[in-house]
């Protein structure tokens, strides 16, 4: 069930520069979904167009079968979570939760009811006397989410709430903040530019690009099947061949490019595709020391899915090798864990299977 739908929405700033140009973005009832992408690309101003800071030129924002384009932000309940946290230094962490209450006239009892429960909620009971300045910063982002939450909010949203947070209480803190949506049940729109962030807690993402939304999948969907050369390279496909000829097969696409011919099984990164641009991860892409010529010569075969190339970079990554390899497809980037690595100016044999390719537009 759809509950926040925005139709053909158009933001600008300054009334010329557009940032969002006839956007669209559905969201169902209960789902934490992830907008990701760049500096730049949009995400933070649809977060913001959600909670009403800004207004829409065109366009509509319906929530739960409402218009909510021309609603103004005091009116809609939603929670914020600010990537500053925004807590009143001068107030308790009791009276910080409490804010949100207090300005909706709630009775006294009802806040230190709703007060201890989502403290309890967020793993900050016996926290309610202190001050933001005697709080870690993954405590202050505890209280900044409990803020949001008391009120009961129809959706919660979050604009980049763990940037400030170190490598260890991110990993943390996102595990506390997808364990408390699913506990609750609340609608979530969430917004990051760390990739693995947003995939490992969302149940979709929309990868953005200049004001649109490239593709809106399941992380995992993304991940293996990336749509456009723009997600694929954001989500680390760092390998490109484009062909000049395409042949299409019941259970195999075939590429050609000058001498060389590459065979794509149909999955669900190439199964409704017309382009004949390839991609693979640095990870799935097999090198070997170059046997190619004696191989071909041995068999009197085409080789399919090969190519000979010369190691022109190597680097040491802790568990493997990365290596550059100049071919006459293009230079190729290509992980390997091996206890003896191969040096520059090897020549070096790359295999591509034909399950790990995928075809983008």
């Amino acid at each position: 069930m759809t509950l926040l739908a925005l139709e053909n929405v158009s933001v600008a700033y300054n009334h010329q520069h557009y940032i969002l140009r006839d956007f669209n973005l559905n969201i169902d009832k209960g789902q934490f979904i992830s907008l990701l992408g760049p500096s730049g690309c949009g995400k933070t101003t649809t977060l913001r167009l959600i909670a009403g800071f800004l207004e829409a030129k065109h366009g509509k924002f319906t929530f739960d079968g409402k218009d909510y384009t021309r609603v103004p932000v005091s009116k809609r309940n939603f929670g914020f979570v600010f990537q500053s946290y925004a807590l009143f230094p001068h107030l308790s962490v009791f009276e910080n939760v409490a804010f949100g209450l207090r300005l909706r006239k709630v009775s006294e009892s009802e806040i230190g009811k709703r007060v201890g429960r989502i403290l309890e909620v967020v793993s900050l009971t016996g926290f309610e006397k202190r001050f933001p300045k005697e709080l870690s910063g993954g405590q202050k982002q505890r209280v900044a989410i409990a803020r949001a939450l008391v009120i009961e909010p129809d959706l919660l949203l979050f604009d980049e709430p763990l940037s400030n947070l170190d490598a260890n209480l991110r990993t943390h803190m996102r595990v506390e903040i997808r364990r408390i949506q699913q506990e609750l049940g609340i609608t979530t729109v969430y917004v990051s530019h760390d990739q693995e962030e947003c995939f490992s807690i969302s149940d979709q993402v929309a990868i953005m690009n200049n004001g649109i939304i490239e593709q809106l999948d399941r992380p995992a969907t993304i991940f293996k099947y990336p749509k456009s050369e723009f997600v694929a390279r954001f989500i680390g496909f760092s390998n490109f061949i484009n062909f000049s000829q395409r042949i299409d097969h019941d259970e195999e696409i075939v590429l050609k490019e000058s001498d060389y011919e590459f065979r794509v099984l149909r999955h669900q990164g190439t199964q409704n595709t017309t382009g004949r641009k390839i991609a693979i991860r640095p990870e799935d892409i097999l090198i070997t020391a170059d046997s190619l010529k004696s191989a071909a010569d041995s068999e009197n075969q085409e080789i399919t899915n090969v190519v000979s190339g010369l190691v022109t970079v190597s680097t040491f990554l802790g568990r493997s090798y990365q290596y550059v390899v100049k071919t006459e497809l293009g230079d190729f980037m290509v992980n390997k864990e091996m206890e003896e690595p191969f040096g520059n100016g090897y020549r070096v044999q790359l295999s591509f299977p034909s399950e790990k390719l995928v075809i983008v537009d």
